[in-house]
């Protein structure tokens, strides 16, 4: 990895470019029909299959949010996770995943990601750090 690379605290509100080794989270739907919001900018920008729902594809990774409550999300942030933990040479930047087309809130979502705040090689959007450094 480069020496000069400086994680970000906080996933960035607008990501255009990856730094080498960083995988781009998003919420996408179990079609993989991204179409929209932080899923397109996957498919345009960072390697996301059209037609791929779930997990790993190019320098993105895809959880679905459009298919029920957050109970039915949760099962796959933490296949997320897992494979975050797995694969520490990467540093993954979480979007703010279901709280855009999927309309769900940061209230919501933050906390399926609490196990990652102490994960170092995943990047929260700031929304969910703060909502989860909260409730601890």
């Amino acid at each position: 990895m480069n020496t000069n690379y400086n994680k970000p605290l906080y996933t960035p509100e607008k990501i255009t470019t990856l730094h080498p080794r960083e995988i781009f989270v998003f919420g996408s739907n179990l079609a993989g029909k991204h179409g929209g919001g932080a899923a397109i900018i996957a498919y345009e920008n960072f390697g996301a299959i059209w037609g791929n729902g779930v997990g790993i594809q190019g320098n993105s990774y895809a959880i679905p949010t459009m298919h029920g409550g957050v109970d039915v999300i949760k099962p796959y942030v933490d296949e997320f996770i897992e494979y975050a933990k797995i694969h520490d040479e990467y540093i993954f930047l979480v979007t703010r995943i279901g709280c855009g087309i999927a309309g769900f809130r940061d209230e919501e979502i933050a906390p399926l990601f609490a196990e990652a705040l102490g994960i170092l090689n995943i990047v929260l959007p700031e929304s969910f750090v703060n909502i989860l450094k909260r409730s601890i």
